[in-house]
């Protein structure tokens, strides 16, 4: 099949160019864009009680707000807030209302509103809306009211405005810059490697391009896809699949590239080397592209609806990508010819003392070390990953000296941190009769006593009574662990232990929704991946047509991903002293290190089967298999690691840390699984590892790896030559 397509690609690019260009114009015009969502509660299965919570008040307090933000009100020479200046902040709370602002419902404050230590005084604004239509008009609103606060308080008083919606408004530049500097410094990264690596600016410039365009194709086929099989997709699935698609594009672009150099220094035409490139690289990329793609799609198995989101809409991507690199990539290159190379002449020779040749001859004589080293490295790292602590605190992630950072630490001097974000706690009559107000009383009494309660706001009863929303106040931030972790297993059972006779409780509110977001990303990845590592063995199994392979290097790649979620720990938990990862760091890890990493394993044990095919004795073949496969490995990791590492430069905590521990794992994938652990493992196993397969009968060596005058003996390390 590969030859089939490798013949025809390379002895009509042109024809295979105006193919992919008249396709990807169609699509563009014919097909829909994906709809995304934003709120991440919408994502949750309805059997949580947070969810249930949430419909009930949608259903019982339609006039309630969607969001809040809160505005810290003290006296300019930080004196104590006076009876009078509490009347005129409740006349500015009026007047503000009266200007009826884009989905605020309206300013509150009253002399509960006053902090205890009488610092400052609180207003409380209510907003309407959860879309992105929504979200954009509240920003605005934010930022109109503080233009007219100083005016409305005269000179005594100040005010700062805090909230979640507040602290979207002040980080939106600090996000925008931080993704336009991880945009722009991807660009530069792949285009400076690749240019270092090669020496050549076409080369390094042709993927950047292609990539572009399939992205554009891919983003219209999702959405026409999305339409047929009614999902849909997040507010993040862009970014992510920017990510994605350069990650394995610059990979499988590479791939291409240093086998069709390495067929060119052997003596082949620039035709004749492409063709065989897509031959051997083809049934790699297919099946890196295929396990990547089953990974993606193993994400629908998931039950939190973000995840699931993702999965249809990146594996498209992959296979959009994958069919790109078997045809347009190829067709573009065997087009170009030597020029992809230009000014560089190194391409017509094979260096001689070269660092993969060392790393090969180290591999070939000590492989049991070499394996051992490696393993004990992962096992080492991925015990870190016991010490894993989520992160649910947005907002904590952004610069710290904002408006909205500051109202925050000034109203947490006098109220509970909980008071901007209460656990909300349900009542609903199970006889049909309204709630009796000595029952909701006692309630609220008891509740004063419940596990991190540090306070409870008056009840509030929908029309005809059956329905009740009393608000607790947590002593801590409510976005924290602790405070996620205290409502999950402490707070709410505690609540249910106490609700009053003939009525049911729905204990919801942000913690509540993170708690079950917890308990739902946990159950994910207990499905997910053993799901992915069957699958990616059957992917293995029809690649390598050996039973053995998969049984080590899905557990390899396993490791490596355990590995990489410890060192993510020892770095930003240890040495950095945060107190946790951004909550979804393991499925980000899935997606970009468990997905793409294969990418790296199968490249390598690919060349170890054509190796042992070719009649080498195992070592031999491992050390070949490293000195040939090494450097594209390297490469590829290097790019992609580097291009993830530019998000440690953000200001934002959460990209720092996708980032780095992304980094990371693309790192131990390359550097110490793919090029050590991998071709070890298969030298120790012997034949053995290809049962029942090609690799386990010798042949006489093929010439066609030979360079120049070379034979396959120049690449062997002393002490392994026949």
């Amino acid at each position: 099949m590969f030859s089939r397509l490798a013949r025809f690609v390379v002895r009509h690019p042109w024809w295979t160019i105006l193919a992919w260009v008249v396709a990807a114009v169609a699509i563009v015009a014919l097909a829909p864009s994906i709809e995304t969502k934003s709120d991440q509660a919408d994502f949750l299965p309805a059997k949580y009680e947070s969810i249930q919570a949430a419909k009930l008040a949608e259903k019982s307090f339609p006039q309630a707000a969607d969001a809040t933000a809160f505005v810290v009100v003290k006296r300019a020479d930080g004196a104590k807030i006076t009876p009078a200046d509490s009347t005129k902040i409740t006349q500015v709370a009026q007047t503000l209302t009266a200007k009826k602002y884009p989905r605020v419902v309206g300013l509150q404050t009253n002399a509960e509103s006053v902090a205890p230590n009488q610092g400052f005084q609180l207003i409380n604004v209510a907003l309407k809306g959860t879309d992105q239509n929504a979200q954009k008009d509240q920003g605005e609103a934010i930022k109109n009211m503080r233009k007219d606060l100083p005016g409305a308080l005269g000179g005594d008083l100040t005010a700062k405005i805090g909230g979640d919606t507040a602290g979207w408004v002040d980080n939106e530049d600090s996000f925008t810059q931080s993704m336009a500097l991880v945009t722009g410094g991807t660009f530069v990264l792949i285009i400076a490697l690749i240019l270092l690596i090669f020496r050549a600016p076409i080369a390094a410039i042709l993927p950047i391009l292609v990539i572009i365009a399939t992205e554009i194709v891919t983003m219209k086929v999702i959405g026409a896809a999305s339409k047929l099989l009614d999902f849909s997709g997040d507010d993040s699935l862009q970014i992510i699949l920017t990510i994605v698609l350069f990650g394995i594009g610059a990979d499988y672009y590479l791939f291409l590239l240093f086998r069709f150099r390495e067929r060119l220094r052997a003596g082949d035409d620039k035709k004749t080397a492409m063709i065989t490139t897509v031959e051997r690289v083809g049934e790699v990329i297919t099946s890196a592209a295929a396990a990547i793609a089953v990974t993606f799609l193993v994400l629908m198995f998931a039950a939190f609806g973000i995840f699931s989101a993702w999965g249809p809409s990146l594996a498209i991507a992959v296979i959009v990508m994958g069919i790109t690199s078997l045809t347009l990539f190829p067709a573009l290159i065997s087009l170009l010819g030597t020029a992809i190379f230009w000014p560089s002449k190194s391409w017509k020779k094979e260096p001689k003392a070269t660092l993969a040749t060392g790393m090969g001859r180290m591999v070939g004589k000590r492989p049991a070390l070499v394996a051992l080293g490696s393993g004990a490295l992962l096992v080492v790292l991925a015990l870190g990953a016991f010490g894993f602590k989520a992160d649910y605190d947005f907002q904590a992630s952004f610069p710290q000296d904002t408006e909205s950072a500051q109202a925050a630490k000034e109203m947490q001097k006098g109220f509970p941190p909980g008071l901007t974000q209460p656990v909300q706690v349900y009542l609903e009559s199970t006889d049909g009769q309204p709630i009796a107000k000595d029952k909701v009383t006692a309630f609220s009494q008891q509740a004063k006593s419940l596990p991190g309660v540090g306070g409870v706001q008056p009840a509030q009863e929908a029309p005809g009574g059956k329905v009740v929303q009393i608000d607790l106040l947590l002593k801590k931030n409510p976005n924290s662990n602790a405070s996620i972790e205290l409502v999950k297993d402490d707070l709410r059972p505690a609540a249910h232990d106490i609700a009053p006779a003939g009525t049911k409780m729905l204990v919801g509110g942000t913690t509540a929704i993170y708690g079950d977001i917890n308990k739902v990303v946990n159950r994910d990845l207990s499905v997910i991946l053993p799901i992915a590592g069957v699958l990616i063995a059957l992917i293995l199994l029809v690649l390598l047509r050996s039973v053995v392979a998969p049984l080590y290097l899905v557990p390899i790649v396993l490791l490596g991903f355990a590995a990489t979620m410890g060192s993510a720990v020892f770095v930003f938990q240890g040495a950095m002293g945060q107190p946790g990862e951004i909550f979804h760091l393991p499925i980000m890890l899935y997606l970009f290190v468990l997905a793409i990493g294969t990418d790296y394993n199968i490249l390598m044990t690919a060349r170890l089967r054509e190796e042992a095919k070719a009649g080498h004795e195992p070592r031999k073949a491992a050390a070949l298999a490293v000195q040939h496969g090494g450097p594209t490995v390297a490469a590829a990791g290097l790019v992609l690691a580097a291009t993830f590492s530019v998000m440690l430069v953000a200001k934002v905590t959460m990209l720092q840390q996708m980032g780095g521990s992304i980094a990371m794992g693309i790192a131990l994938s390359a550097f110490v699984m793919a090029i050590f652990l991998v071709p070890g493992i298969t030298a120790l196993l012997g034949r053995a590892a290809w049962w029942p397969g090609h690799g386990a009968d010798p042949k006489k060596a093929a010439p066609d790896a030979q360079g120049p005058g070379e034979t396959r003996e120049d690449f062997v390390p002393s002490g392994y030559r026949s």
